[in-house]
């Protein structure tokens, strides 16, 4: 388990008089970020996963790594950088920050290693899927793959030679390279030429994308069927691309003797700076430019790499030693999600496929079947994906309102949406058919920016008005408005979601949808979407808990509430799930809850700076970590106010979690739960991952996470049956009313 940097915990203290924990109640962000990557390695030492699976979360394990060294190591970084000897409010200083963060990523690396090498291999070898060196292919499949990289492969090679009349070359963020030693003065093949004697050139040779870096010595072009070939011949056979490449360095450099090759790989960091003065439009381009040439913070390097390769280039990109990470394995474990993509189900997880809400079961948008607004106004809907379908319940909803001739205006936030957005072109559609339309797209959406950028050009385009929030601050609130005219009158429905109006991750990430045409919401909704295309910022909500303006002092107020019902001998307990828990002031207030007696439970998946446990400080609080099958992305909230019921008292969701930044920075949303049934659907999703004893680990005082054993169903395959059960039960009242 992953250690916290060593800090003395002194006698438990109240907090400090600002309201914030003092350094020794924290833990470090990054090391406890670090420990939920940790809990995700884990996933993938677990024998009991399926074998595909746990190459999936080697390489998600790979693919996190990656996000961290280019926001977080880089930001810290550039402050080491800057001689800032502050102390973040944990009590580390940016140098001491650094150093944590290598000592446990080394750590980490040697154990995803071991995963891979003593395990993972031998497993997917004993079930006819090897992965073979190069040099232990038989002449048949080298003839194979030595033609297909001629043909397919040495034409888009472009090596770059580096000497007084070639300039270091420009590495690409997350490039995959070769760093080749040639021989001086024309040497040839044979020769004992070395660098050291004078006669030694350097070369980069990009590994290049789009081709696959696992090469079927079969089939190289990957286009057979795995399953059929894995029956057919029992064995399916894997080379990694880069020793292909190093194999036939001979066609790239002919008559020149190669001495050395080290495949590497560069991270840059993501923490750049610009103002955002003037065209927000221009701002976003100039830091996608910016980003690309950003300093790098990392390079890594295959297991015992050529001395003198790892130091040219090493120097020549800047990097000091500690910024070099030597490792075994493939160079790139992302690369591995191509082997978990193999169509072998044997070796993974049962499908699972997004169940119709029950609600709308019998809706069919495309074909005008059944009316999703009425279905809306019997009462408020909870759809949980993607245990329930996206498809057939916001993304339905959406397009609807775009055919819909009822329908006078949409408006709608996005954050991040998928490259093909159905949400995109519905908005489009809407405008095109003379709706009023409205859109605010967030620019800064971290690594979706030049996507985004595409969108409200094209949107801007169809007539759509495009708004990009308020000057500082990140559009972050998940929603939609819908205003329609009825017999009545004009009637007004809302989506307010956890997570992004992206239909591909919403088969991945658990997230909440409610749809409501209550108008304590959807009035709120309305002023929420004048503040952001308004440029205004609200401040007297009465239902939605909106930040930056009336959120946290929502949350303070609903905590000392918690306070006074505890001190008064009335149930008091506090619940809340959230992606990541690090904002100090609140953190306070849960301490302060705690030794008045509530009893709070907190289902934090990412990194947490509370201390749960601690006597005298927080013993009254629990911290638990579920990670697993799906990504845990939904935000809920339940005060209990006095009340042993957990369907009374207060409850919410929104796409807020508790930190600095949700809280002060972004503009945010979270909506109150009114409806009795949808506040059932909330609190199952609360005790399924409280109870997990499948996926879940538990975080104690000094920081450690404890796996709980394995003993019963864990949080998603009860949450899968219970869709389940929801669906036929529904699908069976339907039969009846039919009847």
């Amino acid at each position: 388990m992953l250690e916290q940097p060593s800090q003395t915990m002194t006698q438990p203290r109240q907090p400090s008089k600002r309201g914030e924990p003092a350094a020794d109640e924290l833990f470090n962000r990054d090391v406890s970020w670090l420990a939920f990557n940790q809990r995700v390695l884990e996933l993938a030492e677990d024998e009991s996963t399926p074998l595909l699976e746990r190459v999936k979360f080697l390489s998600i394990f790979a693919n996190n790594l990656d996000e961290f060294f280019m926001k977080r190591v880089g930001l810290i970084r550039r402050q080491v950088d800057a001689g800032i000897e502050a102390p973040s409010p944990d009590g580390l200083t940016p140098r001491q920050q650094l150093d944590a963060v290598r000592s446990a990523v080394i750590d980490l690396q040697e154990r995803q290693a071991a995963c891979w090498d003593a395990t993972v291999i031998p497993a997917l070898d004993a079930n006819g899927v090897a992965i073979v060196p190069y040099d232990d292919l038989d002449g048949n499949e080298r003839q194979r793959l030595d033609t297909w990289f001629e043909e397919q492969v040495f034409p888009i090679l472009t090596p770059l030679s580096i000497d007084p009349g070639h300039r270091f070359p420009f590495i690409s963020n997350l490039s995959e390279n070769l760093g080749v030693l040639l021989a001086g003065d024309g040497g040839l093949p044979g020769q004992p030429a070395s660098s050291e004697s004078g006669h030694g050139r350097f070369c980069r040779l990009k590994i290049p994308d789009g081709v696959p870096r696992l090469v079927r010595c079969d089939d190289p072009d990957g286009r057979g069927d795995a399953a059929r070939a894995l029956a057919e011949a029992g064995r399916l056979r894997f080379t990694p691309l880069d020793q292909v490449m190093r194999a036939n360095l001979a066609l790239l450099f002919p008559g020149v003797a190669v001495l050395a090759t080290n495949a590497f790989r560069v991270t840059r960091s993501a923490a750049v700076e610009v103002e955002d003065e003037g065209d927000l439009l221009l701002s976003v381009q100039e830091e996608l430019r910016q980003r690309r040439f950003a300093r790098p913070v990392r390079m890594e390097l295959a297991e015992q790499p050529h001395e003198e390769l790892a130091t040219f280039f090493a120097t020549s990109l800047g990097l000091q030693s500690e910024d070099v990470y030597a490792r075994r394995g493939p160079l790139e474990y992302g690369d591995l999600m191509e082997l978990a993509a193999l169509d072998l189900p044997q070796l993974k997880e049962t499908p699972w496929t997004p169940l119709t809400p029950p609600r709308f079961i019998g809706v069919d948008v495309r074909s005008g079947r059944g009316d999703i607004f009425a279905a809306i106004r019997e009462r408020d809907i909870i759809a949980h994906h993607p245990y329930e379908s996206f498809d057939e319940s916001v993304r339905a909803f959406v397009s609807a309102a775009s055919r819909d001739p009822a329908v006078l205006a949409i408006k709608q936030t996005i954050y991040r949406t998928s490259r093909d957005s159905p949400f995109v072109r519905s908005l489009v559609r809407a405008a095109e058919h003379g709706k009023q339309v409205a859109c605010m797209v967030e620019l800064r959406a971290r690594f979706d920016e030049s996507r985004n950028v595409s969108y409200a050009r094209r949107l801007e385009h169809a007539g759509v008005h495009v708004a990009y929030g308020i000057v500082g601050l990140k559009t972050h609130a998940k929603c939609s408005l819908v205003v329609r005219r009825e017999k009545g009158g004009l009637r007004t429905y809302a989506h307010l979601g956890t997570g992004n109006y992206h239909p591909h991750t919403a088969q991945l990430y658990t997230d909440l949808s409610l749809l409501t045409c209550d108008p304590r919401i959807t009035g709120e909704v309305a002023e929420l979407f004048n503040a952001m295309t308004g440029f205004s910022l609200k401040a007297d909500y009465e239902h939605l808990l909106v930040a930056p303006t009336t959120m946290r002092p929502s949350f303070e107020r609903l905590i000392d509430a918690e306070i006074e019902h505890a001190k008064a001998g009335r149930p008091a307990r506090i619940f809340a799930k959230l992606n990541s828990m690090e904002d100090r002031k609140i953190t306070a207030k849960l301490y302060e809850a705690s030794q008045a007696g509530v009893q709070i439970d907190l289902c934090v998946r990412g990194f947490c700076c509370l201390r749960p446990g601690v006597p005298g400080l927080s013993e009254n609080i629990r911290v638990v970590s579920v990670v697993g099958r799906f990504l845990e992305h939904s935000r809920i909230f339940h005060f209990a106010d006095g009340h042993e019921d957990p369907l009374e008292g207060h409850w919410f969701m929104g796409s807020a979690d508790w930190m600095y930044r949700n809280l002060n920075n972004r503009l945010e949303s979270i909506c109150p739960i009114y409806d009795e049934a949808a506040r059932g659907r909330l609190a199952e999703i609360m005790l399924a991952n409280l109870h997990d004893h499948d996926f879940a680990w538990d975080l104690g005082p000094d920081g450690d996470y404890q796996r709980r054993p394995r003993t019963g169903v864990g949080t998603f395959e009860r949450l899968m049956r219970s869709a389940e059960t929801g669906h036929a039960n529904a699908v069976a009242a339907m039969g009846d009313r039919d009847t």
